[in-house]
């Protein structure tokens, strides 16, 4: 997604949330209302990094990595129809390897 329409800017990233379940282990499908919000996605941009003291500071991650944020992290943006999160690096918990 090197051509992603919006570049992000300083330590931003955008990710693309994974889909939330449609059903449970137990295989009742769930009503969009309750289904939980996701907490794992794909990075699809990164900004330059953030300037401290004249100097960048370049991400810890990078477009294709898988990761983990807050329940309620980032902010929910909306590109062709496409659902996706904007939320600062330090907002992601970790790297799924």
């Amino acid at each position: 997604m090197a051509d992603f329409k919006i570049k992000p800017l300083a330590d931003r990233v955008i990710v693309k949330p994974k889909e939330a379940e449609e059903k449970t282990k137990g295989g009742i499908i769930l009503p969009d209302t309750a289904k939980e919000k996701p907490i794992e996605g794909t990075i699809v941009a990164v900004g330059p990094g953030k300037v401290e003291d004249g100097k960048t500071i370049q991400p810890g991650v990078k477009v294709g990595d898988v990761v983990l944020y807050g329940k309620y992290g980032g902010t929910e943006i909306t590109v062709d129809g496409e659902e996706y999160l904007i939320m600062r690096e330090s907002d992601i918990y970790g790297i799924v390897k």
